[in-house]
């Protein structure tokens, strides 16, 4: 059978031919795949007679017409087999469907030019960017399931040494097909999405000065097992994990007392769990990163070989050791404000930015608890304020300047003596600043040490 589209309506299956062996039949399959890809020029026509002859007269009339009809890009189909599907409504002119298929075209292209900024698109634009990966434990079988869903593999000329058989393309072919893939199994699946918007900056792909990156989370596995090795090595190895049920007691109450402290939002022990594990491991991240890069800059080129200060706003990309542990530290003591059942107050602009990051990491961790039937997190209440992390974006910042560092549109804004800054009453956002205690908050003891 054939899936065949229609312009004026939904697609139709087609029968192609009959055949009782199932490997005719396979190749059968396979050359008309090929068949669509191909031009009526590059077609080579003595694999499809050398089929066609071992095929009975029926079903090798019937592939010969099919590939005609495979290489042409057109299925002819007899009157009265489809419904006409083209209606005029009551309330449209005749001259409206004169376009035909152009018209929808030309809809198309006004609704959503091509060439379009962010800026000219009335709607929102969304940006998902998915990690995955895949491990590849039966090559022939994954090459042959890729080839009965059509996928052509490289030339010979295009292929590289490392894969001579073009098993990445087959590994994306099948993916874009989406379910499992045959020979393969799944390691990482991950996605990161946002709304662009014009005020912070942002910009659709093809009009951007900035490359599309995304920065997905460090390895949690690898994480607990450093975070193990490191507790055991401390005196204090006996220390148990925070316990966020007895830190953050929430409870069920809703009334319609509009002033009633009880039904406000509420930081739950899961949220709590969740955000100072994205800390902990942002912090450590940082160590690292600080004691590689020690005082050198980051540069454009290397900025995809590191974890954590990859992720600042470029401003910062030459800042020093010192400033680097300090942002390190900044996280750390964001994370230790939960386990003294607090919720995490910046106290400077540093702190602000750390919280901001966490927040969005978060989340990412609910695969981990997902996968682990005996993970920790399982046995916390399960409350409706869990994992709402907008509320948290919402209620636990005085604002979100410093995320303006991040948009090219914004450039020299952190300059308290620049003229937007003072209009707005921004104030300093120099890195330099960023540890300057806020004036209406307790500031942090500055004799505190580092952990690392």
């Amino acid at each position: 059978m054939a899936l065949v589209g229609h312009p004026n309506g939904p697609a139709s299956l087609q029968a192609v031919l009959t055949c009782r062996d199932h490997e005719l039949a396979y190749r059968a399959a396979l050359l008309l795949r090929k068949a669509l890809s191909s031009t009526t020029k590059s077609w080579q026509p003595a694999p499809a007679e050398e089929l066609c002859a071992r095929l009975p007269d029926a079903p090798a009339s019937s592939l010969r017409h099919a590939v005609s009809y495979a290489l042409a890009g057109s299925w002819p189909v007899g009157a009265g087999c489809l419904t006409d599907w083209l209606e005029q409504p009551e309330d449209t002119a005749p001259d409206d469907l004169d376009g035909g298929e152009d018209s929808e075209h030309e809809e198309r292209a006004s609704r959503t030019p091509h060439d379009a900024r962010l800026r000219d698109l009335p709607g929102q634009v969304v940006q998902v960017i998915t990690l995955r990966q895949f491990h590849v434990h039966e090559p022939d079988l994954l090459l042959q399931a890729a080839h009965r869903e059509g996928w052509t593999p490289l030339s010979v000329e295009e292929l590289s040494d490392d894969d001579p058989r073009d098993l990445v393309g087959a590994v994306m072919w099948l993916a874009d097909q989406g379910g499992d893939i045959n020979g393969a199994d799944t390691l990482t699946d991950q996605s990161s999405a946002s709304c662009l918007r014009v005020e912070n900056g942002h910009e659709v792909a093809e009009w951007s000065s900035e490359p599309v990156v995304a920065t997905f989370r460090s390895g949690w596995r690898l994480h607990q097992a450093v975070h193990d090795d490191d507790r055991a090595g401390r005196p204090d190895a006996g220390e148990e994990l925070p316990d966020f049920a007895a830190l953050f007691p929430v409870t069920e109450h809703h009334c319609e007392d509009e002033d009633c402290e009880d039904c406000g939002w509420q930081l739950t022990p899961r949220t709590a769990d969740l955000l100072h594990t994205a800390l902990v491991v942002l912090a450590d991240q940082a160590y690292d990163d600080a004691e590689e890069l020690e005082d050198r800059p980051l540069t454009a080129d290397d900025r995809g070989d590191w974890e954590f200060f990859a992720s600042l706003p470029k401003l910062t990309h030459g800042c020093d050791f010192q400033w680097r542990r300090r942002m390190a530290r900044a996280l750390d003591d964001l994370a230790r404000d939960l386990e003294l059942g607090n919720w995490p107050e910046p106290t400077c602009t540093a702190e602000e930015l750390a919280l901001h990051l966490a927040i969005r990491e978060a989340p990412s961790y609910t695969d981990e608890v997902d996968d682990n039937d005996d993970h920790p997190h399982r046995k916390l209440p399960v409350h409706s304020d869990d994992y709402d992390f907008a509320a948290c974006s919402d209620l636990l910042f005085q604002d979100s300047d410093v995320l303006m560092l991040y948009s090219p549109r914004f450039d020299g804004i952190e300059d308290p003596d620049g003229d937007v800054n003072r209009d707005l009453g921004i104030g300093d956002l120099r890195p330099a600043a960023w540890f300057e205690p806020f004036l209406n908050v307790e500031a942090r003891d500055p004799h505190r040490g580092f952990r690392r």
